[in-house]
């Protein structure tokens, strides 16, 4: 992967990861919880409040692990499944409302396959060992 393909690649990375990161991770973090752990609890997870904050942490660092290339295949993993539950979570939704989560599931299944990229801070550490 080379020039603009490796470009084209680590924007994509980039903005998703940041987008889910900073505007679905970082509102839940610091948000109200207990009304996402509610909705975690009507999907009958147990432990509700201990996988919205699962789910808001592979949101959050996840997506930014992700835009920065670090640990990057696991960051997306963890990002994707959380993104799977929330395809789940919306499948009897119109389809505008579970568009989202299909996107982002796309590109987080994508980055766990594909990796960073040579532009990728997984990358340079690759270099240095």
């Amino acid at each position: 992967m080379v020039g603009r393909m490796a470009l084209g690649w680590t924007l994509v990375r980039a903005v998703f990861g940041l987008a889910l990161g900073l505007g679905h991770g970082l509102p839940k973090v610091t948000g109200d919880m207990s009304r996402f752990a509610a909705g975690v609890a009507e999907l009958g997870f147990p432990f509700p409040l201990f996988f919205a904050w699962c789910a808001s942490l592979a949101e959050l660092v996840g997506g930014v692990l992700v835009a920065v290339g670090l640990f990057t295949r696991p960051a997306a993993a963890m990002a994707g499944f959380t993104m799977l539950v929330a395809l789940f979570r919306h499948r009897a939704d119109p389809f505008g409302r579970m568009e989202l989560a299909l996107l982002y599931l796309t590109v987080m299944v994508a980055v766990a396959l594909i990796g960073g990229g040579p532009w990728s801070l997984d990358s340079r550490v690759r270099r240095k060992a």
